[in-house]
């Protein structure tokens, strides 16, 4: 059985700089795989790569079978639907409603004419407030995006991103700027939607308790390559001292020191 999204000794060079460098990777459809490793490891560029926001310098990105890195055009932006992207900084329109920003989602399902004009369906606008709901923020549904904290704006992303009905979620360190209790919302939140609705997620994550928490299967990177690919219980921490280095380690300690995320979905 083929895996459903498949790199293939994948490269990403700026420069002199190979910032994925000779990655291969079959990921099987549902599962929700955490991606951890130092700051310039590659995390970031790897999803931004299986998204089409930047493209390979060498090797091929398959999802059942189709060649991602040939698409082009339309083909292009139906990938994109497919494949939704959140981001740290959540990509939001602050001055625009709650509501309003979870519809742009949208905007891949609809001509230039009515995308300019933001025209949605009752059909449409009745799928944005149900994702509100997963996510508990029918009540800020009117407000300005602008005015919510960085949790709740986290989430509208989520929402954002479930209305384009994808097969995939991306998420490059979602929780990275978010305090304790909003983390743990914005990753049940994932996971919920992972659990419920078998999407594949891919999450780059800064701490290493979340990842242990919360993912199927973990992936480390290392100056771009995939160092380490396994469970959480075969993530000792002899491998987290060799993915981290001495100085990394001292870094990452911080960091969980800091930001530290309990799952309430598992149990």
């Amino acid at each position: 059985m083929s895996s459903d999204l498949s790199l293939q000794k994948v490269s990403r060079h700026f420069g002199e700089t190979r910032a994925v460098d000779d990655v291969s990777l079959d990921i099987r459809s549902g599962q929700f795989v955490g991606v951890i490793g130092r700051s310039g490891a590659g995390k970031s560029t790897m999803l931004r790569l299986i998204n089409r926001l930047v493209d390979p310098t060498e090797g091929a990105i398959l999802y059942e079978g189709r060649d991602i890195t040939a698409l082009k055009g339309k083909a292009l932006r139906e990938w994109r639907r497919d494949c939704a992207m959140i981001f740290q900084q959540f990509n939001l329109v602050e001055r625009l409603d709650v509501l309003t920003n979870v519809l742009i989602g949208r905007l891949a399902e609809h001509g230039f004419v009515s995308s300019m004009a933001m025209r949605f369906s009752d059909e449409e606008r009745a799928m944005a407030i149900q994702a509100l709901d997963r996510l508990d923020l029918v009540p800020q549904a009117l407000q300005r995006a602008g005015t919510l904290s960085g949790g709740q704006q986290q989430r509208v992303a989520i929402a954002k991103a479930l209305v384009q009905q994808p097969k995939i979620m991306l998420a490059d360190e979602p929780i990275a700027s978010l305090d304790p209790a909003n983390a743990t919302l914005v990753m049940d939140g994932l996971k919920t939607i992972n659990r419920e609705d078998g999407i594949t997620v891919l999450v780059n994550l800064h701490t290493l308790d979340t990842a242990r928490a919360y993912c199927d299967r973990i992936i480390a990177m290392r100056q771009g390559r995939v160092f380490f690919d396994g469970t959480a219980a075969q993530l000792t921490d002899d491998v987290v001292r060799d993915i981290y280095g001495l100085e990394g380690l001292r870094e990452f300690n911080e960091a969980v020191t800091s930001t530290s995320v309990h799952s309430s979905v598992l149990a």
